[in-house]
């Protein structure tokens, strides 16, 4: 069989596409005295969050959309936080709301999360959304999964009638992301850490999606890959200092058809998902 050299998915040209169109979008609105603006609130110092913050809050501010910044010490209360989203909810300025998670154990996340106005949930993770989503009903999408359907969008990848592998479980992305599949008619699995045998659900997948981070028990390889496959990697691992995903790229994308790279693959999509939900969730406001 002659060796298939995928086609890469550029995922920070197609943010920078979108979000183009966005900052057009936000000007029209700034014509009817609506300028989006995001609240971020991140609670403690771990040095992931503070990165994906202040890359959340960069991005937003380059298309125009305005923002608050929320920094709190790891001992805030519950009852704190929780009257800060309070507070937030009721100013009609503010359009989205986004606690970076995650938080620190003596917060109740789900009960944080779920005090979010659930039209001011960007992150489209509250109960609410979550079951809007099941039934085809919101348009505030978790955004690691919506950034992902853009991308099979804009590369025109077949989507309907296709078997997809999910390997995540997780409410930010597996579960999400399977009922975006299945509205789009796409045959889905979802495996993870129990999963006998993943190799007999890999080999048949005709897309496989991975969000595992953690290569020391983990790594997609090119034996786990049907020729010709569209594989989307949404891992993030650090190996000897350098960013890299769930799959082993250089084996993988001499088989797969598409491949999405780590780092420039799914993370910009995410953070443009984050500010197109926001725009969205303006509009509510709009005059």
């Amino acid at each position: 069989m002659d060796i298939l050299t995928a086609k890469i998915i550029d995922g920070l040209a197609v943010s920078n596409h979108i979000k183009n169109n966005l900052k057009n979008e936000i000007s029209g609105l700034a014509t009817k005295g609506l300028i989006p603006c995001l609240a971020t609130i991140l609670v403690g110092s771990d040095p992931p969050s503070l990165v994906y913050v202040n890359n959340k809050q960069k991005a937003a501010n380059s298309i125009g959309i305005r923002t608050l910044d929320f920094r709190f010490n790891d001992d805030i209360s519950q009852s704190e936080l929780i009257r800060l989203i309070e507070k937030l909810n009721l100013d009609s300025t503010v359009h989205g709301i986004l606690i970076q998670l995650p938080l620190p154990e003596h917060l109740d996340q789900y009960q944080v999360i779920n005090m979010v106005d659930p039209k001011k949930d960007v992150d489209g993770l509250t109960f609410v959304n979550s079951g809007l989503l099941l039934n085809n009903k919101t348009n505030l999408i978790p955004c690691t999964p919506l950034g992902i359907m853009e991308l099979f969008r804009f590369y025109d990848i077949q989507l309907d009638g296709v078997n997809a592998l999910i390997i995540n479980r997780s409410n930010l992305v597996g579960k999400p992301l399977a009922s975006l599949l299945l509205r789009k008619n796409s045959t889905v699995t979802i495996s993870h850490s129990h999963t006998k045998n993943l190799n007999l659900f890999s080999e048949n997948a005709d897309i496989i999606i991975t969000a595992v981070g953690n290569r020391d028990t983990f790594v997609l390889t090119h034996d786990m890959v049907k020729y010709g496959a569209t594989i989307i990697d949404v891992g993030t691992n650090r190996v000897d200092g350098k960013l890299c995903g769930d799959v082993d790229f250089e084996m993988v994308k001499e088989k797969a058809g598409y491949i999405t790279p780590v780092p420039g693959g799914v993370g910009p999509m995410t953070i443009c998902m984050l500010l197109r939900n926001t725009v969205e969730a303006s509009k509510v406001y709009a005059k």
